[in-house]
């Protein structure tokens, strides 16, 4: 058994409690049992498929839901802003938010949580400009590699096919490196098996019920994380814990810094935003996730099933959500395991196993299955994800268009089904890979902006920009990656004099590899384009193909007036590029620069800082939990009714899945046709 509260020996620091001559945290010793992990994973898979299923029945019996291709990879494009929110948290929840935001701070300090949730945030709030300009241009896509054939024809569909996977991949890899060794840790589970195991119980529903299950299956997922973070910020913060207060955190963490000071943070301490090393993996952190949201076909597909009137708040209001679960559990769980001194390795660290250490101190055993629960709720939900938007670009981009493009929406249904099987078995494969590399969650984490942060310019440009040129696009994300790995391997040859494992892994390697990266892929192609540049007119991203088309009017949701009005979808893309920009501007650069002065934080202004994460954490946990089913209120009534048999169920006269594949164009309007040449 790892050390715990019955072994605690006197202190040897004043405020700090100390090990007696421990070296590791875990030891090597699982303080949970190898059956209640096996049981955990199977229950879990067994569970959530029973609940899952049971909704998508009700909504299909008696809410009008529709078992088509359509429905099952795009939801019918009808999402309102509560779920899309919430669905965004989902997709953005890791098992390196929970894990590797609280190394962060147990590296760097108050610092590490605030580059963290601030450095991924800014990509999803600046993403609801595109997600707005989906709805307006693209409206009957169903990937954004659909929109890339549309404007620039095979070879740069080819390209950005080759960048959208390697993304999923590398996502996938993390999400089930991240959940297989805190499984593994925590009850013995064996690593391999935990690989395998983990995709696999979400594998069912995600096959059976497409996006729309996993729509269900995040809502539930999500309200369960944002409990648990609730759990463990007010045990460590407000009482009933070896801790219990921001005031007791605070005067272990200054005995804590001068014991053990933090290289290149202001006077050693743990509470500074002066951390040089924190300002690198912010940086290095922004990077990274441009790539993985820009490039990953989970946050496209979120876009393209929102209401229009949706697309631009669902965003904005995701990432503030988002923000609160790696600032505020990182702020209590990483910073806790500094004030008490824990005996984490590195190698520990480095596999984040940091908070399920802290955890299981505070709560003993409930500590221990509560972040086991939470870290699988992240790891299989945003999982979910992943499985269904490989299977789209598989299911759209590569059978329907390249292999049969006359097959019908009942043959891509079932080859969508097929692809979710077969990437379940591909997601654990990949991990054992990286495991037998010996690849840690944070290195794989960092190199990401490396290899994708190329593609991301490219692709923006692509929706956004009428002058942007296809050659451009193509070899700014070819030439912009290549120029990132030789900068990123030369970089380590030339500092430490020898590349491996260690010094490609050195922080200023890796900010030098994701700079290159991002900056060049974004450089050539705005260059190319200037020089050579396109006249776009964004008209045949309008003549995407649809299958099972559902009879919206011919019109995807739009209304004639009001919110889902195409007019107002301008004053929509005006708002969230307004607002959009300022909120990333107001996390970065605004909120850093303001809390330099502070230097090291006095007791008051640290429990300030604590305060607002957990006010930030409360808040969005409400939001989170209730929004979604009182923007549903509606529909929930009705389906309640058919129910109970006072109306006719509306899938009675659900049209048939058999329906030709049919092209659907949007209207011509002359007072809005500015919207299509930005």
């Amino acid at each position: 058994m790892p050390v715990g509260a019955d072994n605690l020996f006197a202190d040897t620091n004043p405020g700090l409690v100390q090990y007696n001559g421990a070296e590791s945290f875990f030891g090597g010793v699982a303080p949970l049992s190898q059956t209640f992990g096996y049981c955990l994973v199977c229950l879990f898979g067994v569970v959530f498929t029973v609940v899952t299923m049971g909704m998508m029945w009700i909504d299909q019996r008696f809410g009008g839901g529709h078992n088509n291709s359509e429905d099952f990879n795009t939801c019918g494009r009808t999402i309102k802003t509560g779920l899309i929110a919430v669905d965004i948290v989902s997709h953005w929840t890791w098992a390196a938010t929970l894990l590797q935001s609280s190394n962060q701070a147990y590296q760097h300090g108050v610092s590490g949580p605030f580059w963290y949730a601030a450095g991924a945030t800014i990509q999803i709030i600046l993403f609801g400009i595109l997600a707005v300009q989906i709805k307006m241009k693209a409206p009957t896509a169903h990937t954004v590699l659909e929109i890339v054939h549309a404007r620039w024809g095979t070879a740069a569909h080819l390209v950005f096919f080759f960048f959208c996977i390697l993304t999923n991949i590398i996502v996938s890899a993390m999400l089930i490196l991240g959940g297989a060794a805190v499984m593994n840790a925590l009850t013995g589970m064996s690593l391999y098996a935990a690989a395998f195991l983990i995709p696999i119980s979400v594998c069912v529903y995600t096959a059976t019920g497409g996006l729309k299950a996993t729509f269900l299956s995040s809502y539930i997922h999500t309200v369960i994380i944002y409990v648990a973070l609730c759990i463990f910020a007010f045990t460590v913060y407000g009482g009933g814990s070896d801790l219990g207060s921001p005031s007791k955190v605070f005067n272990n963490l200054v005995i804590k810094a001068a014991a053990s000071p933090v290289a290149d943070n202001k006077g050693g301490s743990y509470l500074t935003m002066f951390s040089k090393g924190g300002f690198i993996f912010g940086i290095i952190n922004i990077i990274g996730n441009f790539g993985t949201v820009f490039c990953d076909q989970a946050y496209w597909q979120s876009a393209i099933a929102a209401r229009p009137s949706a697309a631009n708040r669902g965003y904005l209001l995701g990432g503030l959500l988002w923000f609160c679960i790696p600032f505020t559990l990182a702020t209590c769980l990483g910073l806790a395991a500094l004030a008490l001194d824990l005996p984490i390795t590195v190698l520990e660290a480095n596999e984040g196993l940091v908070p399920p250490a802290t955890a299981f101190f505070l709560l003993g055993k409930f500590g221990g299955i509560l972040m086991t629960i939470m870290l699988l709720m992240a790891v299989t939900s945003a999982g979910s994800a992943e499985l269904i938007a490989v299977s789209s670009l598989f299911t759209y981009d590569a059978y329907w268009h390249y292999f049969n493009p006359k097959a019908n929406g009942k043959t891509l249904l079932t080859v969508s089904k097929i692809m979710v099987l077969v990437f379940t078995a591909c997601m654990g494969a990949f991990a054992v890979i990286l495991q037998q590399l010996n690849c840690s969650l944070g290195y794989v984490y960092e190199i990401m902006g490396v290899l994708i942060g190329s593609a991301v310019a490219p692709i923006a440009m692509c929706l956004g920009w009428r002058k942007t040129n296809k050659w451009g696009a193509i070899c700014g994300a070819l030439g912009g990656q290549w120029m990132g790995l030789i900068a990123w391997v030369v970089f380590a040859k030339i500092q430490y004099g020898e590349v491996t494992y260690d010094t490609t892994f050195e922080d200023y390697t890796m900010l030098t590899g994701n700079v290159v990266s991002l900056v060049m892929g974004g450089l050539i192609c705005y260059i190319w384009s200037m020089i050579a540049p396109e006249d776009y007119d964004f008209v045949s991203m309008r003549h995407i193909k649809m299958v099972d088309d559902e009879d919206l009017d011919g019109d995807l949701g739009f209304t004639k007036e009001g919110a889902d009005s195409h007019e107002a979808m301008q004053k929509a893309l005006d708002f969230v590029m307004k607002w959009g920009g300022l909120l990333a501007l107001i996390l970065i650069p605004i909120w850093p620069l303001l809390a330099l002065p502070a230097g090291v934080f006095n007791e008051g202004y640290f429990t300030f800082w604590v305060v607002l994460s957990m006010i930030w954490g409360l808040i969005a946990t409400i939001i989170a939990t209730f929004l979604p089913i009182w923007e549903s209120r509606d529909s929930l009534k009705s389906i309640f009714a058919h129910m109970c048999g006072k109306g006719t169920s509306p899938s009675k006269d659900a049209p048939s899945l058999e329906k030709p594949v049919k092209e659907v164009q949007m209207p011509s309007k002359d007072d809005s046709a500015h919207a299509y040449h930005v």
